[in-house]
């Protein structure tokens, strides 16, 4: 090829062409592409590895010039006379690649952009950053943008370029940090990541964009361009009636589960995973009586082993599941069938993987660098620096995310007491106080005010649960009033005590009676959600029927009274998948759930009686419309400690239903309770009968009050309690 003969006012300085070669320019835009000099409109290119390089005028695909060498093999320049856009005719050793000039488009990023940006306040961040298919100046392709305002030099590379460093670096907006590249012609579906050098140009492991929407699938690790979005929703009437199905006075009972280890499909099965849960999960969740499923963690994870509780790609659906496509539609089918989809979402850690967050442009951008506030021992992860605005910014826009773009019902934000306690799981000398000397960590509290406050601004009806396992005050209650605004609460203390005591044998209830009823001292100090969770199933805890003593039968009672007991509490309900048909082993999220156990008439029974307690939660406002409120529940028997008898009421505004727990294997015959209400109590579920595999002893359907006075009432019922049994009573 030979050689222009340049002149002096537009040749490369040495020093550039050598960073070009070697991928370390800071400003390629300031050497590549159409630049104005004396002589006229020069266009340089550089190509690694291309033969020949024509300059075509775009709208003709006119021959304008021949780009010529110019003592590198790399490095392409050319002066042309014609100032229209146009294209590069690139001649590879093996191929001929016609391309418009990434280097010839302006900014792309807006300034309004860039300004919400460093305020933390630019909520869409999944619509500027990452890679968005789009049309420049007529021209498709995929704008690349990324944070990274410490690094010396970020390129993208991927399919589209050979994973070359040198061939697309990218332009730094220094008013925010951020980098941008037009690359033409590249289509969704490619593959693609940033290369970093990080401050001096010390060099930084190949990242993934924490703004993608789509990933491969681990133990792959690369971005993918994700199409945009084509689905058409068509939950209007749900997104309208969302608010009333997720208030504090309507039934909610969820079904926690982990997507990969429910039921696996057969081989052959044609679809992706989220097709098969279309088919397979939402008429089982309708047949259950479930009325909302909540899913452990699908953004993006490396490490399958962590359930998706260490993830990296906050907008990302994993890829195992299905392309993000099918994920909308999935949601479409649950809300079709009148369920609502709750997340679990991870902003309190992330993992320490080399491609992730983990020091991104070479320092601790997303995570403090003080391991004292910035690093987890239980977990070996990062903690977000909640005390900058871009990474609050960062966190809000991936719950944004995740609630407009998939019409997603809620989350639940995990392990929101290790974001609370600067000294979380820490020992002295391990953490640093706060301005004021204390404990409490005041930039995530104001980080999940600010969350909340945007969610119910932007999201109207959706919810937001916290994973609170301390007594910190007014976690769901009103940031007016002074909480932190979440919806609901999970209430571990219940958990914890109940599970406690149901593990104890019968005989030794007695002088635990207070585990079953010390919750109610503060049931109504936040709007609570009771969990039966993953965590309890796990690691040498046992499934639930592991933990119930005695023989088998008993075992299986002891569970049937549990669940009655928990669906008659105040509090909405959680349960984790495979508790509804007592599971004999722990889970694993290796195997799916032990669904041949279904043919045993003992783990049939219990799921009939998780089926109908559902059914009778949903259709009976005294069991859910006062939840939340003092006034719905009053104790009748809470002491009868030498028995192991519990006596309730719940109450709405006009029905009473009355619950009697034996948690004794001894029937209690001509048990006397009183009750305001004369006349007929009709039991309405009885989780002795013999339909779900107790020994149907009852009373008969129904029984009738006697003037006889107890327990402050001047009429009462003798009742037949069943062994190990939870009854429902309601007045006809």
């Amino acid at each position: 090829m030979s050689e222009l003969q340049l002149g002096p006012c537009w040749r490369l300085d040495p020093g550039s062409v050598h960073a070009l070669a070697h991928g370390v320019h800071p400003d390629p835009f300031g050497v590549l592409g159409p630049h104005l000099s004396e002589d006229g409109r020069v266009i340089r290119a550089f190509l690694p590895g291309a033969r020949k390089v024509d300059v075509l005028r775009r709208s003709d695909r006119a021959h304008l010039t021949t780009l010529a060498c110019t003592g590198t093999n790399d490095l392409f320049e050319g002066l042309v006379a014609d100032r229209s856009p146009y294209l590069l005719r690139i001649h590879w050793p093996q191929a001929i690649q016609e391309t418009e000039d990434p280097y010839s488009f302006g900014l792309l990023l807006g300034d309004v952009d860039l300004f919400l940006f460093n305020e933390g306040r630019h909520f869409e961040l999944s619509k500027i950053l990452g890679a968005q298919v789009m049309t420049v100046d007529d021209v498709e392709g995929v704008r690349f943008s990324v944070w990274a305002p410490n690094a010396a030099r970020v390129a993208v590379v991927g399919d589209f370029n050979s994973w070359d460093r040198r061939r697309h670096p990218m332009r730094l907006r220094h008013q925010a940090g951020l980098w941008e590249l037009f690359v033409p012609r590249v289509a969704p579906g490619a593959r693609y990541k940033y290369d970093i050098l990080g401050p001096g140009g010390t060099p930084v492991p190949l990242k993934a964009d924490p703004i993608t929407r789509q990933t491969e699938t681990p133990p792959a690790t690369a971005s993918i361009v994700a199409e945009p979005s084509a689905h058409v929703w068509r939950d209007h009437d749900w997104m309208k009636e969302r608010a009333a199905r997720q208030a504090p006075g309507a039934p909610i009972s969820i079904y926690e589960m982990h997507v990969g280890s429910w039921l696996w499909p057969a081989p052959g099965h044609d679809g992706t995973l989220w097709d098969f849960m279309s088919k397979k999960l939402v008429p089982y969740l309708v047949e259950m009586g479930f009325t909302h499923v909540e899913f452990l963690p699908i953004t993006e994870h490396p490490f399958g082993g962590s359930w998706g509780y260490q993830p990296l790609g906050l907008f990302a659906p994993s890829g195992r599941y299905g392309p993000p496509s099918g994920f909308a539609q999935f949601v479409e089918t649950l809300h079709d069938a009148g369920i609502g989809i709750i997340l679990d979402w991870v902003p309190a850690h992330f993992p320490t993987d080399p491609h992730g967050l983990a020091r991104f442009d070479g320092t601790a951008l997303y995570e403090h660098l003080d391991p004292r506030e910035g690093f987890h021992h239980d977990w070996n992860t990062f903690i977000y620096n909640l005390g900058r605005r871009e990474v609050q910014g960062f966190l809000i826009s991936s719950a944004l995310f995740w609630l407009e773009h998939f019409h997603i019902d809620g989350l639940r934000v995990d392990a929101v007491a290790s974001m609370l306690y600067r000294d979380y799981s820490r020992k002295a000398g391990e953490w640093i106080p706060n301005d004021h000397g204390g404990r409490e960590n005041l930039e995530a509290i104001g980080f999940l005010r600010h969350l909340n406050a945007v969610v119910a601004e932007r999201c109207p009806g959706a919810i937001i649960i916290a994973e609170e396992s301390t007594a910190w005050p007014s976690v769901s209650r009103p940031i007016a009033n002074g909480g932190l605004g979440f919806s609901y609460k999970w209430n571990m203390g219940w958990m914890n005590d109940t599970l406690l005591y149901m593990e104890k044998e019968p005989i030794h209830r007695q002088y635990h009676h207070g585990d079953m009823t010390f919750g109610l001292l503060y049931a109504f100090s936040e709007n609570f959600i009771l969990p039966l969770s993953h965590d309890e199933v796990v690691y040498g805890k046992k499934s639930l029927i592991g933990k119930m003593p005695g023989d088998r039968w008993q075992r299986f009672a002891n569970l049937r009274a549990y669940f009655g007991f928990m669906w008659s509490q105040p509090g909405k309900k959680l349960l984790f998948m495979g508790g509804e048909f007592a599971q004999e082993r722990e889970w694993s999220h290796d195997r799916e759930l032990d669904w041949p156990s279904l043919d045993d008439p003992a783990h049939a029974g219990i799921q009939r009686l998780a089926r109908d307690l559902n059914r009778l939660y949903v259709t009976e406002p005294a069991l859910h419309a006062r939840d939340c409120e003092a006034t719905g529940f009053q104790w009748v028997i809470g002491d009868d400690r030498s028995n192991s008898v519990f006596a309730y009421l719940r109450l709405s505004a006009d029905r009473q239903v009355l619950v009697v727990c034996n948690m004794t294997p001894v029937p209690r015959y001509h048990y006397r309770i009183g009750v305001s209400r004369p006349g007929s109590w009709r039991e309405i579920l009885n989780t002795d009968s013999s339909f779900y595999g107790g020994s149907n002893l009852g009373n008969h359907g129904a029984v009738h009050t006697s003037p006889v006075g107890a327990h402050g009432h001047a009429q009462s019922l003798e009742l037949v309690l069943p062994p190990l049994a939870t009854l429902f009573l309601a007045r006809d």
